[in-house]
């Protein structure tokens, strides 16, 4: 049995959390990791929403995961000023598709790539206090139909990942009161672990999974399940 592919894979956002735990995974796994991200230790330090993209950084990954985001941008929309608005959606969904765009003609002249991008819960079930970041997250989705029906003939996947609350260091630092009534929600009584998320991440990077295209996969614990019961309350 031959092995499977692997080569270069670049994951954006990768300085923490979820991006953190996804490139470590893929590296894990044979792959050469570049990480991009404002921040330092990313291999590639750079705004995904404003910097130039050079194509000679970008052509020759086989993976890109598109993890980059802003998620503390909070104010009802009634309040949410136009900057606000903007920026998310600057960085969450215009900046996501200059990534892949970059990514994209490497991919179609080897025939083969793997697009996997970092949506949320949030695309599908709202966030009271977040409508740019719901709305940039649900973008993504439109996005990612897209490029799965383009790149289906290239050997070009792309699919789309939506996490619920997974704890990250940004999550784990919220109000104790928080997480508890955050935990009580959770169908599973619990956060998701950001390994949890890139395990996912991986299986949808890999050469195996190129029958899934263009699907939006949750990883949230049952969270977007009707938890209403018409029998007892009792646990069975």
């Amino acid at each position: 049995m031959s092995a499977a592919r692997t080569g270069r894979a670049l994951v954006t956002g990768s300085a923490r959390g979820i991006g953190a735990a996804i490139a470590a995974r893929l590296s894990a796994e044979g792959y050469e990791v570049v990480g991009l991200d404002v921040a330092p230790g990313a291999d590639l330090r750079l705004d995904v929403a404003r910097d130039d993209l050079r194509a000679e950084d970008f052509g020759d990954f086989e993976v890109v995961v598109s993890n980059a985001a802003i998620t503390t941008t909070i104010a009802p929309a009634h309040r949410m000023s136009a900057q606000q608005w903007q920026r998310d959606i600057d960085v969450n969904l215009t900046g996501a598709f200059r990534v892949v765009q970059a990514c994209l003609p490497g991919m179609r002249a080897r025939r083969y790539g793997r697009i996997v991008v970092i949506s949320s819960g949030a695309a599908t079930g709202g966030l009271a206090g977040q409508v740019a970041y719901s709305a940039s997250k649900a973008g993504l989705l439109g996005m990612v139909r897209t490029l799965a029906l383009e790149g289906a003939r290239r050997g070009i996947t792309a699919n789309a990942v939506l996490p619920g609350l997974i704890a990250t260091e940004q999550v784990r630092a919220m109000p104790p009161e928080v997480l508890v009534r955050a935990r009580r929600a959770m169908p599973t009584g619990r956060l998701g672990a950001p390994d949890e998320v890139a395990h996912l991440v991986s299986f949808l990077a890999s050469e195996p999974a190129g029958y899934v295209t263009g699907q939006a996969i949750s990883i949230a614990g049952g969270a977007d399940l009707n938890p209403v019961s018409l029998g007892s309350d009792r646990e069975e």
